[in-house]
C-alpha cells in the first residue's frame, strides 16, 4: 500500500521490523470490514477491541507483568501499530489508540493493586479504556479544571463535568483528572480511576461528530469511589497527564502518518489511471508538485514522529519538545497530503464513500485532540526558550 522503506532505518530494532511485517499481514485480512466506518460504531468498537486483542496486538498496552509484551510501553511499537492500523481502518487505529491512552496512567504511575485489577483486562480487551481530562471550558488550558474530588475519611466524591471523551458511553472504566486542592492550579489536581457503572457517573450526552467515534459527555453527580482508586499521590494528576500524553502525542502522528500514507497511495493511483489531455494525469508537472510535496511532508513526519519515539526507548525522561513536534508537523503534513489527494480526485473526492473523503474527515480533529496545534506551538517555544537560557 506504500513505502516500507522507512522500516530498515536505524530508529528500529530487528523486533519492531518483525512487528510491522506480521501487522500488515494480520491488518490485511482482519480489517477490510472496518476501511469504511460501520453504520453501528459502538458495535463496531467492541468488535474490534476483542479482534485486536486476539491479534496479540493489545500486548503493546502493558508491561509484560501484567500478560504484555515488553517491561515498559515501547514508543516505537506503539507508533508503528498505529501508523499501520491507521492505513487500513481509522476505526481500528481509535480503539487501539484509546487502550492504550486510557490505561496509561495506571500503567506508569498506578499502585501495584490497580495495575492488576485492570491492565490484564485491558489486554484482553476485556475493559474498554477511556481517558476524561477535557471539560466544557477546560481544553487546553488544565488549570481552568472546575471537577472536583473532595475526600472524607475513606472515600473521594466526584462532581463536575467532562466533555468530548472517546469511549464514552462504552467505556468500562475513565482514567479522571480532578481538582482535589492542595495547591493552586494545576499543582491542585489529581487522578483516579472511576468504573462506569459507579454510582452518580453518568452519560450526560452523546456526541455526533465528523468521523463517527464514541464520543460523549460525562457528568458526575455526588460519585463516590474509593481512596484505592486513587492513581499515585494528591496533586500530581497534571504531571500524571502530561507524562502520559508524552508518551501518546507521538502516536497521534503517527496515526496521522498512517493517514497521510493511504491519501498518496490513492492518489498516486488516481493519477496514474486517469487520463487528461491525451495522458496520465501523472505527466503533468503541476501534479508531480502535488506527489513531490506530499512525498516530502510523509517522509519529514516520519523521521519527526520515530526520533521521538526512540529518544523515549532509549531512556529519556521527557519528550516534550520532540513530541509536541512530530504531533503538530505530522497532524498538520497530513491535512496538506489528504487535502491534495481529495483535489486530484476532483468531484470523487469529496462523495461520502470514497476513501479519501472519509480520510478528510478523519484527519481534522487529530490537529485538536491531545494538545492542539496552537498549544503544540507554545510547547515548543517554551522548551526552546528554556534550552537556551
Amino acid at each position: 500500500m506504500s513505502d516500507r522503506s522507512f522500516i530498515n532505518w536505524p530508529f528500529f530494532e530487528d523486533e519492531h521490523r518483525v512487528l510491522a511485517l506480521e501487522l500488515e499481514n494480520w491488518a490485511k485480512t482482519e480489517l477490510t470490514d472496518y476501511a469504511i466506518t460501520p453504520a453501528n460504531v459502538d458495535l463496531a468498537c467492541q468488535e474490534l477491541v476483542l479482534k485486536l486483542a486476539d491479534g496479540g496486538w493489545l500486548d503493546y498496552c502493558v508491561a509484560n507483568k501484567y500478560g504484555g509484551k515488553n517491561p515498559s510501553l515501547d514508543v516505537r511499537s506503539l507508533c508503528l501499530i498505529r501508523e499501520t492500523l491507521a492505513r487500513f481502518s481509522g476505526l481500528a487505529d481509535f480503539v487501539f489508540a484509546m487502550q492504550g491512552l486510557g490505561s496509561g496512567t495506571i500503567s506508569l504511575f498506578g499502585s501495584a493493586e490497580l495495575k492488576k485489577k485492570y491492565l490484564p483486562d485491558v489486554r484482553r480487551g476485556n475493559k474498554i479504556a477511556a481517558f476524561a481530562l477535557t471539560e466544557p471550558d477546560a481544553g487546553s488550558d488544565a488549570a481552568a479544571l472546575t471537577t472536583t474530588a473532595e475526600q472524607d475519611d475513606t472515600s473521594f466524591v466526584l462532581n463536575g463535568d467532562k466533555t468530548l471523551i472517546s469511549n464514552g458511553g462504552i467505556a468500562d472504566y475513565y482514567t479522571v483528572f480532578a481538582k482535589t486542592g492542595e495547591a493552586p492550579g494545576t499543582r491542585g489536581i489529581s487522578a483516579f480511576v472511576i468504573d462506569a457503572d459507579t454510582a452518580g457517573l453518568e452519560i450526560n450526552e452523546r456526541i455526533e461528530v465528523i468521523a463517527p467515534h464514541p464520543l460523549a459527555r460525562i457528568r458526575f453527580n455526588q460519585c463516590r469511589i474509593p481512596k484505592t482508586q486513587q492513581i499515585g499521590s494528591g496533586g500530581e494528576g497534571f504531571k500524571m497527564a502530561m507524562a502520559t500524553l508524552d508518551i501518546f502525542r507521538s502516536t497521534v502522528g503517527a496515526a496521522a502518518l498512517g493517514f497521510a500514507r493511504h491519501a498518496m497511495h490513492e492518489a498516486f493511483n488516481r493519477t496514474k489511471s486517469r487520463q487528461m489531455f491525451g495522458a496520465p494525469m501523472s505527466k503533468l508537472q503541476l501534479i508531480q508538485s502535488k506527489i513531490g510535496e506530499m512525498s516530502l511532508d510523509i517522509d519529514a513526519s516520519s523521521l519527526l514522529i520515530y526520533r521521538a519515539a526512540w529518544t523515549k526507548d532509549k531512556g529519556a525522561e521527557k519528550i516534550t519538545k520532540e513530541a509536541a513536534m512530530a504531533k503538530l508537523f505530522a497532524t498538520e503534513a497530513a491535512q496538506r497530503v489528504i487535502d491534495e489527494a481529495v483535489q486530484i480526485f476532483g468531484g470523487s473526492g469529496v462523495v461520502s464513500g470514497f476513501p479519501v473523503e472519509q480520510l478528510y474527515r478523519e484527519i481534522r480533529a487529530l490537529r485538536i485532540y491531545e494538545g492542539a496545534s496552537e498549544v503544540q506551538k507554545l510547547i515548543i517555544a517554551s522548551q526552546t526558550l528554556k534550552e537556551n537560557n
